[in-house]
């Protein structure tokens, strides 16, 4: 099975990390932390290291609301958003591409979540993943 990389606990993933190792994908990602972060979603990332994975993972978050989880992976990103059944349920309702949907509705359970994961290579999935947190940032 695959890993996330950005494997060593002593090297934030700071911007010049982040660069090298997304490579082309790079201003991908750039630009989705910049429509994340910006109006109107105003949300916040928090790099941390994670032992139990073993790797750096950023949490995204609105207040003290986990909207969606990154991790970064050899030339490409990807995002988690966790839905419970009653938060999950308005997903197949968004204007979002099927092959998403489809991917949503067939994800087994975690525990009692369900997990919708975005991996972005290209530009045209960023409007997609937006979309996504909004509906997720906007859920109580």
């Amino acid at each position: 099975m695959d890993k996330p990389l950005l494997n060593d606990p002593d090297t934030f993933p700071a911007e010049d990390i982040l660069a090298d190792v997304l490579k082309s994908c790079y201003p991908v990602y750039e630009t989705f932390m910049d429509k994340v972060t910006g109006e109107p979603l105003e949300l916040s990332p928090v790099w941390r290291y994670y032992k139990d994975g073993g790797a750096w993972l950023c949490k995204v978050i609105f207040k003290k609301k986990t909207v969606f989880w990154l991790s970064v992976w050899d030339g490409s990103f990807k995002t988690t958003f966790y839905f419970t059944e009653r938060s999950g349920a308005g997903i197949a309702e968004l204007d979002v591409d099927q092959k998403l949907k489809d991917s949503f509705s067939s994800s087994a359970l975690i525990g009692k979540l369900k997990p919708l994961t975005i991996s972005f290579d290209n530009m045209e999935q960023i409007n997609d993943a937006l979309i996504i947190a909004e509906y997720k940032k906007s859920f109580k």
